[in-house]
């Protein structure tokens, strides 16, 4: 937040802060809305109708939703959808569906189970996907491209007008299948989850079959495309995990400056405020990593996967921790329904969860330094 966009960027939190708030108690932000206010096209080009931003404007909007809790598809398309849009070579028919995005008449969601987690040795295993193994196989046909496989627990599959399916081709490079959620022979089901602000669901293909030009390759310049997605997609959610914390520590100040016990506030007792400060550190160095990670270029590279995961791990934890503290310091009314504190406590959880848990990211932080040499002892001079 610091530099010559400070301004600019509160001023978009301001503004989304607004619309958001215009939600109502349940939270759910209608499409149009979104398409007006120009949200969809914030990180596309300039080209395609979109506004050009960078990933730093689009996380901000992505706390945003995380602090309103708000119910929309608007991360899964910012993050993954446009994501893997722009990481994938132009053709037409990527460039008609990024134009389609911007105007709010397509909302493409890649499918991507939110529950899959790097495999073991990231950056070795799977070369060329980054131990982002894909769930779903092309096989070639005298029309085109057959696809087969599911994946579970995809954010926001059936508000999706385009599916973007990352596959594993017969070569072993991974491709991107563009496919419509009517398409024969692909089933979209729902699956229950304790966070009813999200919608996730279960999407299996059998024998769908592809025109040449739905399936594309990721760009040459792109380090690793598979990883690179993933990142993006974990990176988004650590961004609503820090909305999350961010209006729970406001709403726990807030609280205890105007709740009294023993004819004080409760917010003068020293435990209290040893807790308050307690949410505050961990929110700070929460910011401090998605921050950076926002910085890094996201191309799937060992820079990027070390940025995303210690982002992820930090504000994963500090979701759940701070959401945790916000419901005993309102005391009573905070394990009640009508606090709605449960609902960023369950969105935290959930969030938590979502694309590697925290353990799952330490360890890819950890991989970095297992077969490097032991760094010598310093000389004593004996």
């Amino acid at each position: 937040m610091s530099g010559q966009f400070t301004e600019f960027h509160e001023e978009m939190r301001t503004v989304a802060r607004e619309l958001l708030g215009k939600s109502g108690a349940a939270g759910r932000v209608e499409w149009p809305q979104l398409v007006r206010a120009g949200w969809p096209g914030l990180e596309v080009a300039e080209e395609y109708g979109g506004a050009g931003a960078g990933p730093a404007e689009v996380g901000i909007l992505l706390e945003e939703v995380g602090r309103a809790v708000a119910r929309t598809a608007y991360p899964s398309v910012a993050s993954a959808g446009i994501g893997a849009l722009a990481l994938l070579e132009p053709n037409a028919h990527r460039d008609a569906v990024l134009r389609e995005t911007v105007t709010g008449t397509a909302i493409p969601i890649a499918v991507l189970g939110a529950n899959m987690v790097p495999a073991a040795g990231g950056e070795t295993a799977c070369a060329g996907t980054g131990g982002i193994v894909p769930t779903f196989r092309i096989g070639q046909t005298i029309e085109g491209f057959e696809i087969s496989g599911n994946a579970d627990f995809v954010l926001d599959a059936r508000a999706a007008t385009t599916l973007l399916i990352p596959a594993l081709a017969p070569d072993g490079s991974v491709r991107v299948a563009v496919a419509a959620p009517d398409a024969q022979g692909l089933r979209i089901e729902d699956r229950p989850v304790v966070d009813e602000t999200r919608s996730l669901a279960r999407v299996a293909a059998e024998g769908v079959l592809l025109a040449p030009e739905a399936v594309l390759a990721f760009r040459a310049d792109i380090g690793c495309g598979p990883r690179a997605l993933y990142d993006r997609a974990a990176l988004a959610v650590a961004c609503d995990s820090l909305g999350v914390a961010a209006a729970m520590l406001d709403a726990t100040v807030e609280y205890v400056r105007v709740r009294e016990q023993f004819g004080r506030p409760v917010g003068s007792f020293q435990a209290v405020k040893h807790a308050c400060a307690d949410m505050l550190v961990d929110l700070t160095v929460a910011r401090r990593l998605v921050a950076d990670a926002l910085a890094a270029p996201l191309d799937g590279g060992p820079d990027a996967r070390r940025a995303v995961a210690a982002a992820k791990s930090c504000a994963g934890e500090a979701g759940v921790r701070i959401a945790g503290k916000a419901v005993q310091l309102h005391g009573g009314i905070g394990y009640t329904w009508e606090s709605g504190i449960h609902r960023y406590l369950k969105r935290a959880t959930l969030d938590r969860a979502l694309f590697g848990s925290p353990a799952d990211h330490r360890r890819e932080l950890a991989d970095r330094y297992r077969g490097e040499s032991p760094v010598p002892a310093p000389s004593t001079g004996e």
